[in-house]
Formats: structure tokens, sequence, C-alpha cells
């Protein structure tokens, strides 16, 4: 892979930035949820910056949605 996808984070900078416990983190990447890990080894997990920032945006854009769709739901009951 020849892409420049950004800086590389550890996983607490990662919790840090998200403003999260590094247990939230870990258990979100072992449940498959969050920012997408990548791996070096057993024990070396990390992110990229770019990717994590991604993973922020399409979590506002759904959260936007769904106030969206509640709202118009709301309204149609009236």
């Amino acid at each position: 892979m020849t892409e420049d996808l950004s800086r590389r984070l550890r996983s607490a900078e990662v919790a840090k930035y998200l403003q999260i416990s590094r247990s939230t983190l870990a258990k979100w990447r072992m449940r498959g949820l969050g920012p997408i890990p990548h791996y070096c080894g057993p024990r070396i997990v990390y992110y990229y910056q770019s990717e994590v920032d991604a993973w922020l945006t399409e979590c506002d854009r759904r959260q936007k949605e769904a106030k969206t769709k509640a709202a118009n739901e709301r309204k149609s009951r009236h």
C-alpha cells in the first residue's frame, strides 16, 4: 500500500483524542466498533489520524440523520 493515510497514532493517543478511556477503545476494537485499528504484530495497535477523523465525521453524520428522522416522525404524528 503506497497511499499516505497520515500520521499514525497509538491507542493511548486515540483514546485521549476521542476523550474516552483506553479500555473503552479496546472494547470497541474487540467488538468491531470505533475507528479502524491496524496491527503490527500481536501487541502493537495503531490508528491513522485521517481514519479516526473520518470515523468521527461519519458518527456526526449518522447522529444528524437520526435527529432529522426523529423530528420528521414527530411532525408526521401531529
